[in-house]
């Protein structure tokens, strides 16, 4: 297999190695959005497990968006990346400024995507904590960061793609790492899919309806 079609077809072969999790009553599916949520849907759907978000937001290196200088996650965790902020030469009062706008969208997406639903009970829960793939890390990272504070069972990472350092990189972090496609040469995310098309609200917000209709049993 040299590419996933799109996320959903990802995480239909992804969750093939997650059949061990299969009606457990304590496993929860955690996407991070946007992206992995259709991967994580499909997990959810086939395990018969609930499945709701973990909302992390990149820090973008001003100029340089794409560039990730660290990540924010749900109660005020962070993580740098310490490397690019010295390479670049970022000060203080640029990172405060990242963050005072993409903790905004971070408040904006959980009330788009949760609205009144209550946050998950994650204490003594299996996580499979799901994106379409890890880039820098970064957001995987504060997430993991994020996650350690609510005391959960296990934390899984499962992911359709990443490369192979970072895959063992972040297998030191969590208690395991499901990564079926794992290049020595990266590149990008978005390279190992055929349809890598931007995933929007409205289609998180549907997902994690339809995940919420679903049989549990």
């Amino acid at each position: 297999m040299d590419k996933y079609v799109n996320r959903t077809a990802a995480g239909q072969i992804l969750v093939k190695e997650l059949t061990e999790y299969v009606n457990r009553n304590n496993v929860i599916v955690l996407a991070l959005p946007r992206g992995g949520v259709p991967v994580a849907f499909e997990i959810a759907k086939k395990l018969r497990a609930p499945l709701d978000v973990f909302i992390v937001r990149k820090l973008g290196v001003p100029q340089h968006k794409e560039l990730a200088m660290g990540a924010i996650a749900i109660g005020d965790t962070s993580v740098f990346n310490d490397e690019i902020i010295t390479e670049y030469k970022i000060p203080i009062h640029a990172i405060q400024a990242v963050m005072k706008e993409e903790k905004k969208e971070l408040q904006r997406r959980e009330q788009a995507y949760r609205g009144d639903t209550p946050f998950p009970v994650l204490k003594n829960k299996i996580i499979i904590l799901v994106d379409d793939g890890i880039a820098t890390g970064a957001s995987m990272r504060a997430a993991i960061k994020a996650l350690k504070t609510f005391m959960p069972a296990k934390i899984i990472i499962a992911v359709p793609v990443a490369e192979k350092r970072m895959c063992e990189n972040m297998r030191l972090l969590v208690d395991d790492l499901i990564c079926p496609m794992r290049p020595a040469f990266f590149n990008a995310v978005g390279a190992w899919y055929e349809d890598f098309s931007q995933t929007e609200d409205e289609e998180v917000y549907t997902l994690l309806k339809k995940a919420r209709e679903l049989p549990k049993e």
